[in-house]
């Protein structure tokens, strides 16, 4: 999937997009979100660790992060540019 697929796929299932970064080297604490996120990785690398699961995003790959899932996030030295997506759960509902 490119930038274009990822956005047209995004706002056909309702979401916002905006830009987003994490500087290098940074490390997020357990939290979560009141809305459901999509992120699609443009430079960089995102590592995404949920419970006992971790996962690392580079150029080109997208994840999901649901409403109220707790969740960290990393970066490495090269810090991670992506895009964005947020909708609230209330909207998800809407869509289907």
């Amino acid at each position: 999937m490119n930038r274009a697929e990822f956005e047209a796929a995004v706002r056909r299932e309702g979401y916002d997009i905006r830009d987003g970064e994490i500087k290098p080297d940074e490390h997020r604490k357990s939290h979560a979100h009141d809305f459901d996120a999509r992120l699609f990785v443009l430079d960089g690398h995102l590592t995404l660790v949920r419970g006992d699961q971790r996962e690392t995003f580079g150029p080109g790959d997208s994840c999901t992060v649901a409403a109220g899932t707790q969740h960290e996030e990393h970066t490495g030295a090269d810090g991670a540019r992506y895009l964005a997506a947020r909708r609230s759960p209330s909207s998800a509902a809407a869509a289907e």
